[in-house]
């Protein structure tokens, strides 16, 4: 199919751009992957994007963690692709991190869906949901990773073991996204105003969003803004 505009995945100009910029910062993959921020701050869980771990977003979860937050990660490993039990797993770390309080789902790309379902699923159980460059609109295959997605993940784009609903989940969402990402097609990731409540453009490449501790800072005042605009914080 021939995608236009903003429909259409980045080129490979951009493509290129996002493993020169990751490479050098692979140390980062070394990161604490337990709970961080204020034992009495309320809680965030941050998951990963496709075959990414914990590790990987460090410096996102330090962000939240710096802002007040008791940030945490999935603790599921490697992200290797949607499976029949993911919703439900999340939902079980979701009563490890708490039972009382909603809690903060922030995804950064495929992370990002699993979020959008768990709150569809467990809305009760989530304050709001923040995608970062999550492709949660138009077509699974606006994005330059659809093919290696389903020789790891061992299904069809268009045929996930979990759904992949447009609409957006029963809480407010953020979504933010960049015309500089280089996997994700930009209307894959902004999405329209029925799918989302808002929608925010940052300037980063589609890994600055998980590993970069200077975009970290920015999505964290983004989100603050967004909770405090709907009087959820």
């Amino acid at each position: 199919m021939k995608w236009e505009g903003d429909d259409r995945p980045p080129s490979l100009r951009l493509r290129l751009g996002e493993a020169a910029w990751l490479l050098p910062r692979m140390w980062r993959a070394f990161g604490s992957t337990g709970p961080i921020g204020p034992a009495d701050g309320p809680p965030a869980l941050v998951i990963p994007g496709f075959i990414a771990h914990d590790r990987t977003t460090a410096a996102l979860r330090k962000a939240f963690a710096g802002a007040g937050w008791r940030v945490h990660g999935w603790e599921m490993g490697v992200n290797w692709g949607a499976q029949t039990e993911t919703v439900e797993r999340l939902k079980r770390r979701l009563d490890q991190i708490s039972r009382d309080e909603k809690v903060l789902l922030v995804g950064w790309s495929l992370g990002g869906l699993f979020a959008r379902e768990l709150a569809r699923s467990f809305p009760d159980r989530v304050r709001a949901v923040v995608t970062l460059g999550s492709p949660f609109s138009g077509d699974p295959r606006q994005n330059n990773v659809w093919r290696l997605y389903e020789l790891v993940a061992g299904h069809k784009v268009d045929e996930p073991p979990i759904p992949r609903i447009a609409d957006k989940p029963p809480v407010p969402q953020l979504a933010l996204w960049s015309r500089k990402d280089g996997l994700i097609a930009p209307r894959a990731a902004r999405g329209l105003e029925h799918e989302r409540d808002a929608a925010v453009e940052l300037d980063c490449t589609h890994m600055v969003f998980g590993v970069s501790s200077h975009a970290a800072r920015e999505i964290v005042r983004e989100v603050q803004q967004f909770l405090k605009e709907h009087r959820l914080n």
